[in-house]
């Protein structure tokens, strides 16, 4: 208990001191008419644990993360639909430098934490620690104007498999290999991300280039 509690406060001291380590990531412009056609991306999706060495594109990384939830409309709304359009989904980005939270607005990525925090996601599978790249999906359960329940936290896994299949078929158009996950250690992440426990946690998408 006291070697857990150990580990929560280093990793909570180094969120407090490595955040302001990294600097807020402004994404490129989206490609909105590359990739492959929508119905080729359905037949090409599928599962991958395997990941080409080297980093991604940043041209796929700023695409990828408008797919996923990006502002597709001038009056603010996504790409992908929320309950009551309440767009509680967050995503993070675990990088090899830190974790970073996608700002649809601004199409950026703002700091969250100084450090590698993919080990985190790896729940003893070994090919996540491979992934460039990891996206976390977070319900904010406070959006939704209600106390966080049952109710919430199922209307929150519901938007966030919507997020989630966004990134699987993105992916496919970009011939970027991905798999979703529910697997991940949610205290190390909790600390980590800084999340509270209105903060729904629910999946993780591995991505990098595919392996040849």
């Amino acid at each position: 208990m006291r070697k857990k509690y150990l580990l929560l406060l280093s990793l909570a001291v180094a969120v407090m001191a490595g955040a302001q380590e990294l600097k807020t990531i402004k994404l490129e412009a989206p490609d909105k008419s590359g990739g492959i056609p929508v119905f080729k991306a359905f037949a090409e999706r599928k599962s991958s644990r395997e990941f080409a060495e080297g980093s991604l594109k940043s041209k796929d990384l700023s695409t990828l993360l408008w797919a996923a939830n990006g502002i597709n409309r001038p009056d603010g709304k996504r790409t992908a639909p929320s309950a009551i359009d309440k767009r509680d989904v967050d995503i993070y980005a675990l990088m090899s430098e830190g974790a970073y939270v996608y700002d649809p607005k601004a199409h950026a990525l703002n700091p969250v934490a100084a450090g590698d925090y993919r080990a985190s996601v790896s729940g003893g599978q070994e090919f996540t620690k491979a992934a460039p790249l990891i996206l976390v999906l977070v319900s904010d359960l406070t959006r939704f104007n209600a106390s966080p329940d049952d109710g919430t936290k199922l209307v929150g896994a519901l938007d966030i498999g919507i997020v989630s299949q966004n990134i699987s078929i993105a992916c496919a158009g970009l011939g970027l290999a991905t798999v979703p996950r529910g697997t991940m250690n949610q205290a190390e992440l909790r600390a980590a991300l800084k999340l509270k426990d209105t903060h729904y946690l629910g999946l993780n998408h591995p991505v990098g280039n595919m392996k040849k």
